[in-house]
């Protein structure tokens, strides 16, 4: 893992004192609220409905044991014993009092954490895929090109005041996990034919109230332009894009206006100035950020393991969380494990601070102390030995992280909702808790299959309803809260957007709905089909026909 150097550590310190003073300001009446504002957005800290709300980052969600312990400490000591992680890879701590955050701040910084960047219109936290640099379709580890990046962007004078937010995602392996193509721009690290190694640049992706699926506008990027490359995308953008309309100020905007081939013709116009510069990556400042991402010291194994198969075929529950949550890994005799934090009936992301213990226990003893965040809003175990996971699954049972629903329709992704949010028009987490109260049956998840369903309570997408295999959004209407039922979307390799079905749902009419949906495709599901194949091939209109022919609608 990337350890801080002495740059890093002494921008982090000198942060949290500057806030210090700003906080304290803030509690004497010196600042209004007003000016406050954009002083503590800059650290990471939202005023939300009833309180609050810190959001750290956990740069290309990556985390060590100790730090995940230091997150927990801090739920427990500033919170109320929990924290939410996102998908964004990041954690958000909904109750905090604002005299206590700089003290929060610190004790993050104790352990190379901080919040710097997880708001305002900056280029926020860089995310990847949460296999990366252990799955076995991957081309090259994308984490050190993202710890580059952080470097890069982190306080860069020239886009600390972008038209909006800007948020950037890399992957390296073929199959996608980081939804590339539903960011402000899409990394992806391929092999040409002659071997070489290098990036498609994609851009103008993203959700919200205009969801647009980016295009790309470099099929190949050498390594050592990444950094110029990007430079010239934000400048493209940071002269051309909207500051006069928030709803238009995304960077989708200005390539969808300008189009793909203009927008494309800027932005290497400017690369051509800048591209022999100095931001052309030595190669041996590379070298050195990834060996500090070099693979653990695994045990030599032929991958053979009989204690594991042994349990496999003796315990049928443990055989159906494998078939789930565990993941084909590189290197023999190990395995990928996806620590589900979606329990039926519990809410989505959510994580108590005895369960953060947890699981750092078992990344120390089990991963080599290591932990990654999915943007599906669970935790991983990246590095764990076949005949380590029957103790493990029972070590989760025991804390409520043993639910064997990685990729099932339980597995569901949801904002916060009118629950915390000032923005939402709806609620998220109750309507994800009786979803998943519904469905609660293993041999039925499983029967049904791979299903995502994302859930957001406003236009703004936080839950990336556009993409969800059944997408809900949360509307309202004359007082009430309603839901939009959207079928078709992907973030995956084969990204695909949503379309809504029609009229709006009531709470219970929602669930209703897609019991609808789900019974619809288990009728019309040819052999060895999941639910995105079989609606693609069919389309919307026999879902649509099933569903309103109820009385479920408003």
């Amino acid at each position: 893992m990337y350890r801080y150097d002495s740059y890093d550590k002494t921008l982090v310190l000198e942060r949290v004192e500057e806030f210090r003073d700003q906080v304290a300001r803030r509690l004497t009446g010196a600042l209004t609220e007003e000016q406050f504002r954009p002083l503590r957005l800059m650290n990471g800290l939202y005023l939300q409905l009833h309180a609050y709300m810190l959001r750290v980052a956990i740069p290309y969600g990556t985390l060590s044991s100790d730090q995940m312990r230091k997150l927990a400490h801090i739920s427990r000591r500033y919170d109320k014993g929990y924290g939410h992680f996102t998908t964004r890879q990041n954690i958000q701590y909904n109750w905090p009092e604002l005299e206590d955050v700089p003290d929060i701040l610190a004790e993050l910084a104790e352990v190379e954490m901080h919040a710097i960047q997880t708001s305002g219109n900056v280029i926020r936290n860089v995310t990847t895929d949460h296999f990366a640099g252990v799955a076995r379709d991957e081309v090259a580890d994308p984490r050190p090109y993202a710890e580059l990046i952080r470097q890069w962007s982190t306080l860069h004078p020239e886009f600390s005041f972008l038209p909006r937010k800007f948020k950037i995602a890399l992957t390296g392996a073929e199959q996608d996990r980081a939804a590339i193509r539903l960011h402000d721009i899409g990394l992806k690290l391929k092999r040409r034919e002659d071997g070489d190694i290098g990036f498609e640049v994609i851009a103008g992706g993203g959700m919200g109230r205009t969801p647009m699926i980016g295009p790309v506008i470099r099929a190949h990027l050498e390594p050592e332009h990444l950094l110029s490359y990007l430079e010239a995308i934000l400048r493209v953008y940071n002269q051309h894009g909207r500051r006069d309309n928030k709803y238009k100020a995304r960077i989708k905007i200005l390539v969808h206006e300008l189009g793909t081939d203009e927008f494309t013709r800027q932005v290497e116009a400017e690369w051509a100035r800048i591209k022999d510069g100095p931001l052309t990556l030595p190669e041996a400042e590379f070298r050195r950020i990834q060996a500090m991402f070099a693979p653990p010291p695994y045990e030599a194994t032929d991958g053979s393991d009989s204690r594991f198969e042994k349990s496999l075929a003796g315990d049928t529950a443990f055989a159906a969380w494998v078939d789930r949550n565990v993941h084909a890994h590189r290197a023999p005799g190990h395995a990928i494990v996806t620590i589900s934090l979606k329990p039926h009936g519990g809410i989505p992301g959510d994580a108590s601070a005895q369960q953060m213990e947890i699981v750092a226990d078992l990344a120390e003893r089990f991963s080599f102390g290591e932990i990654r965040v999915s943007h599906e809003q669970n935790l991983i175990l990246p590095h764990v030995k076949k005949s380590d996971l029957y103790a493990i699954w029972w070590s989760l049972l025991s804390f409520g992280l043993g639910t064997a629903n990685a990729g099932l329709l339980t597995d569901i992704i949801a904002c916060p909702g009118l629950d915390y949010c000032s923005l939402a028009n709806a609620r998220s987490i109750p309507l994800a808790q009786k979803i998943a109260s519904r469905f609660d049956d293993g041999e039925r998840l499983r029967n049904i299959g791979d299903l995502k369903i994302k859930i957001s309570g406003c236009i703004n997408a936080c839950g990336h309803h556009h993409v969800g295999h059944i997408g809900i959004l949360g509307v309202e209407k004359k007082g009430e809260e309603l839901y939009q039922l959207m079928l078709g979307g992907s973030g995956a390799e084969d990204a695909s957007l949503a379309r809504i079905t029609g009229r709006g749902f009531s709470e219970d009419g929602i669930i209703d709905a897609i019991e609808t949906v789900v019974d619809t495709y288990l009728n019309a599901r040819e052999e060895g089909e999941d639910f995105l194949h079989t609606y693609r091939r069919l389309g919307a209109e026999p879902f649509k026909r099933a569903i309103y022919s109820g009385e479920t609608s408003k």
